[in-house]
């Protein structure tokens, strides 16, 4: 069974934000998601609309491969440097905000779940899902390279 280790990152995380997209009603953009920042470091509002989604599927993949991992952990892996002037650059944690509400919205959906104190973790419905997106992105990879077949996930 092919699992989200075996396939490219950037197009699993494509896959699975138009999966969360089409099938799960839970994960929908809140109003103020279109004017806001994603956290200090940055200077603007991101310019994707789907913005959301690729946020969602980028966090549950975090969860999937580092849980059981909290919101301060995730808010530093979606930092930056922050420095807009002469001064030297310096670390900024991400905006908790969107990262909260992206877990709540998945935890609501059932996809992961929350373990007291260590944070979230997959539950079984997530990781079933997310094995199923893998396997569909493994299959389409294959048809377009059958030499990729030798690195299916066993």
């Amino acid at each position: 069974m092919t699992t989200p280790y075996d396939v490219p990152v950037s197009l699993f995380i494509e896959r699975l934000a138009k999966y969360l997209k089409e099938n799960v009603e839970q994960v929908q953009p809140p109003a103020w998601s279109a004017v806001a920042k994603t956290g200090s470091h940055v200077e603007k509002q991101p310019q994707n609309p789907d913005w959301w989604y690729i946020r969602a599927a980028s966090v549950l993949r975090k969860v999937y491969v580092h849980g059981p991992i909290g919101l301060e952990k995730l808010r530093s892996d979606y930092g930056g440097r922050k420095g807009f002037t002469v001064k030297l650059n310096h670390a900024s944690k991400a905006g908790g905000s969107n990262i909260r509400k992206v877990l709540q919205q998945l935890e609501a959906a059932g996809i992961i779940q929350t373990t007291r104190p260590k944070g979230r973790i997959m539950a079984p419905k997530g990781r079933k899902m997310m094995k199923e997106v893998s396997q569909d992105l493994h299959k389409e990879l294959v048809k377009a390279s059958p030499e990729l077949k030798k690195y299916q996930g066993e």
